[in-house]
């Protein structure tokens, strides 16, 4: 389910681990002693990931249908345009429909329109304003229709004020042809430059916003950057501007969560529908004024703010009197079972999500603090490099941080993903209660072994090791070497798990993005041109909001 990029193979062989019965501790070999003192680390990749850039880029597109179809490039683009940058999906409609009707859906002119005057004449009347004007002072488009520059540019005007510069279409009645961009640049710019600045700047972003496999990066400023995907988009990826994204929904890096996952489970975070759970389940509503009233006592007779005394159990209104066993000229033996019944539905519902929530929020909690290790961590390095000690190689620790911060990520996003996943709100008709079980229990046993080597992992790094003894840091080093390998092969198994045994046999299609050993793939830099190949200036970012005549773009590195 990830992208075509191509991902870095793994060591060919890593140490296996053992657990200890009494503390389900973790162990290198002890014939690997002798290598782990002579490199350190050798069995994890290294934290710093190579930028990796795609060949393709919207000039690519462009250079391969005008080749391909024999298209001048102010068409290409309009086909480009208006199937969203799709290459693939251009050629496989060509063998459907034609290239006449593909040319003539996108509005492209099949043939030329006999609308230019007699060969011989000096002048050519404007169908617009009727004006007789010269040749020079006139401009025909690809389908023929021939105007006066000054309607022209009048009509170029008002269409890009309306928004409607990606395909500025041919004023003639029923005329589908779209006009040529490098004519509309040209007449604009004579009498408004501002309004031609913004022609181009729409026109260049029509390659980020019409493709569906590059997007803006969603920082907040807006860095100016954009990402483009080669594969399978259901990704996550990171902006150089340091941003980490789903490419899928543009929401934060959620993986395990699927998009609707997260999208419904953000939406449960942030509105009050817990609360209103909540009141359900502890409060009754006054049956004079209906606020809702907390009982703060063990008698049944409560009374609201309003004045209004009522029975605790039916909620019905009473007076005052009451006894230790019964309230004055009331009874509410009956048992309404519908009542019963919704009150502790919401109850469970509640303490369910509380489960949940509280357990996604630790782990989430803990990642904000464990940032603050590498600070730390740096710091005992940078001791440990200047005492006299064999060991001068302290990238386990750098490497094994990393590991910390991908896997306790990785924990605290499967909590929303089991409570979508072994809840009623998505799949509800897809499994039965048994299989329901078999399944919850089955990615709960490999959930609960990721958090607890994550757990270990996490003490071992806040240790003091620049004070330890050589002995005492080979120790740790074995303990964070072997520990960070186990959580990356259980964050795989779960993965495996999700992808295999829970999502792929339900009716309704939910992706996610592939776990990476590596991490979120990091964007390059690549900047693209859509102008005419004779512009020749020098390579530029801009931002959405700046008129330039080049544009950056970030492209998903092959990690």
């Amino acid at each position: 389910m990830g992208s075509d990029a191509e991902e870095v193979s793994q060591p060919a062989s890593s140490p296996e681990y053992e657990q200890d019965d009494e503390d389900e501790d973790c162990y290198l070999s002890d014939q690997e002693d002798d290598a782990l003192e002579e490199s350190v680390l050798q069995v994890l990749e290294d934290g710093n990931l190579e930028d990796c850039h795609w060949s393709s880029s919207s000039r690519e597109d462009l250079r391969k249908v005008m080749e391909l179809l024999g298209l001048k490039e102010h068409h290409a683009r309009t086909l480009l345009i208006h199937y969203r940058w799709d290459v693939e999906r251009i050629f496989e409609l060509l063998d459907q429909k034609g290239r006449d009707r593909l040319f003539s859906e996108a509005g492209i002119p099949l043939g030329t329109a006999n609308n230019a005057g007699s060969p011989s004449a000096t002048e050519v009347t404007c169908n617009v304003c009727y004006d007789d004007v010269p040749l020079t002072a006139a401009s025909h488009m690809d389908c023929g229709h021939n105007y006066c520059n000054e309607c022209w540019t009048e009509y170029f005007i008002v269409k890009i004020n309306e928004g409607q510069s990606r395909r500025v279409k041919c004023m003639a009645p029923k005329c589908n042809a779209i006009c040529d961009e490098a004519l509309v640049r040209k007449l604009v710019s004579a009498k408004r430059p501002d309004i031609a600045e913004r022609f181009e700047r729409f026109l260049l972003e029509s390659y980020i916003e019409d493709n569906d496999t590059v997007k803006w990066c969603p920082s907040t400023p807006h860095c100016g950057n954009a990402i483009r995907v080669k594969g399978d988009i259901h990704c996550e990826v990171e902006c150089t501007c340091g941003r980490q994204f789903c490419f899928n929904c543009s929401s934060e890096a959620h993986s395990p969560c699927s998009c609707v996952m997260w999208e419904l489970w953000i939406k449960k975070c942030r509105d009050e529908s817990e609360t209103v759970n909540w009141i359900t389940v502890n409060t009754k509503p006054c049956p004079k004024c209906h606020k809702p009233v907390e009982k703060n006592g063990g008698c049944n007779l409560v009374a609201c703010i309003c004045g209004q005394a009522f029975c605790w159990l039916c909620g019905g209104a009473t007076g005052r009197d009451h006894t230790w066993s019964s309230i004055s000229g009331h009874s509410c033996g009956r048992f309404t079972e519908d009542q019963s019944t919704r009150t502790e539905q919401a109850r469970r519902d509640l303490y369910r999500y509380m489960h949940y929530h509280n357990r996604y929020k630790a782990h989430t909690d803990s990642l904000k603090q464990e940032a603050k290790l590498k600070r730390d961590i740096q710091w005992k390095i940078s001791i440990s490099e200047n005492k006299e000690s064999k060991i001068k190689d302290y990238s386990w620790v750098i490497n094994g941080l990393n590991r910390l911060f991908r896997s306790r990520h990785v924990l605290s996003y499967s909590y929303p993903f089991a409570f979508y996943m072994f809840g009623d709100e998505i799949f509800k008709d897809e499994m039965t209660p048994e299989e329901r079980e078999l399944k919850q229990n089955l990615f709960e046993d490999q959930q609960q072994q990721l958090e607890f080597n994550v757990e270990r992992l996490s003490g071992f790094l806040e240790k003091d090791f620049q004070n330890f003894s050589d002995e005492e840091v080979m120790d740790t080093m074995k303990h964070v070497i072997n520990l960070s390998n186990v959580v990356d092969r259980l964050c795989k198994q779960m993965y495996q798990c999700i992808e295999n045994d829970l999502l792929y046999p339900l009716r309704t299609p939910h992706n996610i993005a592939p776990y990476k050993s590596k991490g979120l793939d990091r964007a390059s830099e690549l900047h693209i041109c859509l102008d005419s190949a004779e512009q020749s200036s020098p390579s530029m970012k801009c931002s959405q909001d700046e008129h330039k005549s080049q544009l950056g773009l970030c492209s998903e590195s092959g990690i």
